[in-house]
Order: C-alpha cells, then structure tokens, then sequence
C-alpha cells in the first residue's frame, strides 16, 4: 500500500534538497508535485488542494533551523498534516455499554462478514468482552455459512434463523439472545449490495431505528478508490455513522480512499483490514499511518504487535536461557509460530524504518518459514534441544525427512549458530551498549 506515493513524494522532496532555504518558489513547486502525488493516488481533488495549500502556508512560516534541512523540514511538516488530514487522533470503539450494539454496514464484496469476525475476534481477546455475531444478511445465505466458520474459528457464538427473511427481526432476536446468555456486544452483519439502491437504504435505516446501534461501522474496500469515499458519504447521508473500516490495504491500493475519506464525510477511520488471518486487524492511527506514506516506518506498531505475541513469563524463561547458551530449536521453532501470528512478513517489514522501500519490489512469501519448520520437526526431541549434537549424519535423516536437502540443513543450523552468538551477546547489558554505540543515529525526531 502507498508504494506508487511513496516514490512521488521523494521525487517531489528532491527539489527541495540541496537549498539552503525555503522559499515561495521552490515550496510552491514542491507543492505542485505533491499535489500531483496526491491525485494520482486516487485522492479527492478538493481534498488534494486544500492540503497542499495549507502545507505550504505553513512551510513558507518556518524558520530553517542550522540542524535541519529544508527537506527535513517539510517532510516533518507533511508527517504532522497527513496525520491531521486522516483525523489527528485515534478514535477507539464505544464499547461502555451492556450490552453494546455494532452494526455493520457496507456494499458486497467490501468484505463485510469477514471484518465482522475480525472485531468479535478483537474485542475478546484483546478487550476482554463477550461478543455474539448476529448473521442479518438474509439474501446471501453463503454469507451466514460464512459467519457460522469464523464464529467456530475464533469461538464466538453466532445467532443465525435461516426461516426469517426480516434483517430487523433477525436483530432484535440476536440481542435479546445475547443478554439472555451475557453476551456484552452485539455485532450485527448486515446485507450488501452490488450498488447503492434505495430499497437497502430503507431496510437498514430500519434495522438502525429498532436496534439503536452504540457504533455504526461502514466498511469500505480501499481498493476502489474515490468510488470508496463516494459510497461513504452516500450511506453516511442517510446513517450518519460512526466509523470507517477499510479493508483490503494489503492489496494493490493506491491509498486514496485512507487520505480523503475523513474529510469528505468527516468520520474517523477506526480500524484497517490488513490480510484475511483473523489477526488481520489494527486500530488506526492517524500519525502512525503518515509515518508509513512518508516512508519513516511505524516501529509504535510493530512493537504493539510483538507484545501481542509474547508472554512475559515465557520472554523472562527464554532469556534465562539464552544467557545459560542454553537457546534450542524447540524455542526457535516457538519464535517462528509467534512471528507467523503477527501478520503478513511483507507489512511487518515495511514498519521497520527504511525497510519499506528497500522491500518495494521484493516478493516476500508468507510460505518462507515452512522449510524451516519442516527441518526442525524432522528432528528427534534431543536433537531439537541438543543443536551440538546434530553431526553429519544426523543432518543427512533430517534432510531426507523434511523433503530438503543437505545444503539446506547446513545453512539453517549455520544460521542457527550464529543467530544464538549474537543473541548471547545482547543478553550481556554491558557488550548490548557497546554495540549500540556504533549504531548511526537517526536525523531528526518527532
């Protein structure tokens, strides 16, 4: 995502470079590029304009600091005001209520059902609440079909009457169903369309009026554009929610829909679909996302993803055993799984600062680890927590085993080796700091 304005925003900086000032000239022709930049995305041209117009105002007010180039400058200016243009702040769920309604809304294929799952997902493992999808897409029974799967998969209960053929009896069922059994959310899927039409305009206004949703969540498909923020303010006219969820960032969008749709309908994105793991989902942060179009990574996040990941307590034992040279290939194989989990390695990589245009044109296959996997599981128990012992021979049953080749095992237990070296030298504070100390320090903070 926003690999194409990443590029145009470089090249438009680059007038900038080398100068030993900001003027009117070279601001207003960086701001024409942008501009470009920004249409190009697929960005809304009012929206495009009134930016680069404000940014400009704002650069042509600053002072040059001795410390800090034009470029820097402007690239900090833009950061802050991409931020400020997709919304400012985070916006977080209102969940205070028992039990809480969440209708869902949006157009077919946006994919709907599957972010449905998602946030019942979210909010239990990560907010602690008792969700119960409600299937109220009552022409689509492939769509409960579908609801019923992601509910067994995430194990959270799904309300479903294939006999009804009324969206809005079908909800108010769903939440009397959920405050008989505790149940704290009430997530509601509701029926999509091929285009907007009226009929389903009335049908979920209705559903709206009985249920009186706490949230209202319209689902976009980045993928499309400005036809995404046309059908935002067109559903947004008649139900005036609450949030936004774009879907499909993983793909090949060109990020117009994230940069206009706030202030087309002045409603903050909430969440951001980013693969179709159920895990797949991240709250949206406005600063973090304008570090990424700008190419300065989003560490915040990656972090925030770790920690998702690793226990504590398991971290506490792993270092214990790491500075005892005691690490094996029962807690390499461990690290991969809990990698694997947090999410897509190409998106993972691009939150690494300067990683992302590096990786622009590499395919990262999300299947990489599984040669690993299979080598370690084609090792004996003893083997596994025994690295030294794994001689020639070993090597050979363990290469036939897991459908390698010998070349293969070498290069992952050399791998091994070396990546145990360095980790027991940073489980040393002292030799960790002197280490760092060589490590070159970034031009400017925020």
């Amino acid at each position: 995502m926003f690999e194409n304005l990443q590029d145009k925003l470089d090249r438009a900086f680059k007038v900038l470079k080398g100068q030993g000032s900001i003027t009117e000239i070279n601001v207003a022709e960086t701001m024409k590029e942008i501009r470009k930049a920004l249409l190009d995305a697929d960005v809304n041209y009012k929206t495009a304009k009134a930016f680069t117009d404000d940014v400009k105002e704002k650069a042509l007010g600053l002072n040059v600091l001795t410390s800090i180039s034009p470029g820097q400058l402007l690239t900090k200016l833009m950061n802050d005001e991409l931020a400020v243009l997709m919304g400012g702040t985070v916006e977080e769920l209102n969940i205070s209520a028992n039990p809480t309604i969440i209708l869902i809304a949006g157009l077919n294929g946006a994919g709907k059902t599957t972010f449905s799952g998602k946030l019942a997902n979210y909010l239990l493992t990560k907010k602690n609440k008792k969700p119960l999808l409600v299937a109220g897409d009552v022409y689509r029974p492939a769509a409960i079909d579908q609801l019923e799967v992601l509910g067994g998969q995430i194990g959270v209960p799904v309300y479903t009457d294939r006999t009804s053929k009324d969206p809005v009896a079908i909800a108010m069922a769903g939440i009397a169903e959920a405050k008989k059994n505790g149940q704290n959310v009430v997530i509601i899927d509701t029926a999509g369309r091929l285009a907007i039409d009226e009929g389903l305009m009335k049908e979920i206004a209705e559903v709206k009026a009985q249920t009186k949703p706490h949230e209202i969540l319209f689902v976009v498909d980045s993928m499309t554009g400005q036809d995404a923020v046309n059908t935002a303010k067109a559903f947004n006219d008649r139900l005036d929610f609450s949030g936004v969820v774009l879907t499909k960032l993983d793909g090949d969008t060109r990020g117009g829909a994230a940069l206009s749709i706030k202030s087309v309908v002045n409603k903050p994105i909430k969440f951001i679909g980013t693969g179709e793991k159920m895990e797949a989902l991240d709250v949206f942060y406005p600063d973090r996302m304008a570090s990424r179009i700008l190419g300065m990574g989003d560490v915040v996040s990656l972090v925030e993803r770790a920690q998702m990941q690793f226990d504590e307590k398991e971290a506490a034992e792993l270092q214990k055993k790491i500075r005892k040279n005691k690490f094996d290939f029962n807690d390499f194989l461990s690290q991969i799984q809990q990698i694997k989990k947090m999410g897509n390695m190409k998106d993972l990589m691009g939150m690494i600062p300067g990683v992302g245009k590096a990786i622009k044109d590499v395919e990262i296959d999300d299947n990489a680890f599984t040669p690993i996997e299979s080598i370690i599981r084609s090792m004996t128990p003893y083997e596994r927590e025994n690295p030294d012992s794994i001689n020639q021979s070993r090597r050979s049953r363990i290469a036939n085993g897991s459908g390698t080749n010998i070349a293969e095992v070498n290069k992952l237990i050399k791998q091994f080796e070396d990546m145990r070296k360095v980790m027991k030298q940073f489980s040393n504070p002292a030799a960790a700091a002197k280490m760092m100390k060589g490590m070159p320090k970034m031009p400017f903070g925020k």
